[in-house]
């Protein structure tokens, strides 16, 4: 059946309405699903979304991929997309996400999934549509992925930004001058209060 149900499922990540379509031929649906789940045929991610187990997968699973499925609106940022970047030296288990909805975490077989509410004017600035074989997903830019996470980060006070950046984050002065001003002009616009601060330290080492 495994086999069967790979041939007939072409994506490694699923719905709950395509895998009853892909099951239809069953008396009981919800038991084979429960048989399939128990055999680790397929894996549930959380209510309604599924995987194929590593073995049967066609592709490298982007868990990027499932942050934007497990809650939303949301998009990739803080300290998992600065470790995507290679902003920071180090390796990020914990997918964080920032969203318009309240915050929650999912803990899942594929990893922790945590999305911070973020309700300012700020949220629509600075995200970018990314792909990953057949998927698409949202994540912060760089400059948007700084941003949050000083946003976010109870330490960062609108003070001693350089420190902050630098020590507290960790990201290389030469990283730090590279980034797109543009994009920095653009949250610039939307910051308030200590973002504002930080927003206008970026700004000035990079023109």
């Amino acid at each position: 059946m495994k086999n069967n149900l790979r041939k007939t499922i072409e994506t490694d990540v699923f719905d709950h309405l395509i895998l009853e379509e892909a099951l239809s031929s069953y008396g009981s649906v919800r038991g084979k699903i429960n048989r399939l789940l128990a055999n680790g045929e397929i894996i549930r991610v959380k209510k309604g979304i599924y995987v194929f187990p590593e073995y049967l997968r066609r592709d490298v699973l982007d868990v990027c991929v499932l942050a934007n499925m497990i809650y939303g609106p949301s998009y990739v940022s803080a300290d998992f997309a600065l470790a995507r970047y290679g902003l920071i030296p180090e390796t990020v288990k914990v997918i964080t996400s920032v969203t318009t909805g309240r915050s929650r975490t999912f803990s899942t077989p594929l990893g922790r999934f945590d999305y911070r509410s973020r309700l300012s004017a700020d949220y629509c600035v600075g995200f970018t549509s990314a792909f990953s074989g057949p998927y698409g997903y949202l994540i912060a830019t760089p400059e948007k992925a700084i941003y949050d996470k000083a946003a976010l980060d109870s330490r960062f006070d609108g003070t001693g930004i350089e420190e902050y950046l630098e020590d507290d984050l960790r990201i290389d002065r030469s990283d730090l001058e590279r980034l797109n001003v543009r994009q920095l002009e653009e949250l610039h616009a939307a910051a308030r209060g200590r973002m504002k601060k930080l927003t206008s330290f970026l700004l000035e080492i990079n023109r």
